[in-house]
């Protein structure tokens, strides 16, 4: 697998993967590569929506459910944490 593969991509190769070792019957040298090609694919997509998720921003609306603006009248944001985040800060 070539570094940079994007989510989109490595997801798809997961598919191809996953219907090969299911529609056919592969030899167990070939069924391991497969599965460690997987592993590191897993890997590379989990990395992926990780980072995602770290650079979503909530928009901040007022309570009539506008959005808030800051002073150069652009909308308002805020950092996103998980759920996961939020309670081990607490």
């Amino acid at each position: 697998m070539k570094e940079g593969k994007t989510f989109e991509a490595a997801y798809e190769r997961l598919e191809q993967i996953l219907e090969k070792m299911n529609a056919e019957q592969v030899s167990l040298d070939e069924a391991l590569a497969l599965y460690e090609e997987a592993d590191i694919l897993i890997g590379t997509c989990q990395k992926k929506l990780s980072e995602a998720e770290q650079k979503i921003e909530i928009l901040l609306k007022n309570r009539d459910g506008s959005v808030r603006v800051n002073e150069k009248e652009l909308p308002q944001t805020e950092d996103f944490v998980s759920s996961n985040e939020s309670i081990l800060h607490e």
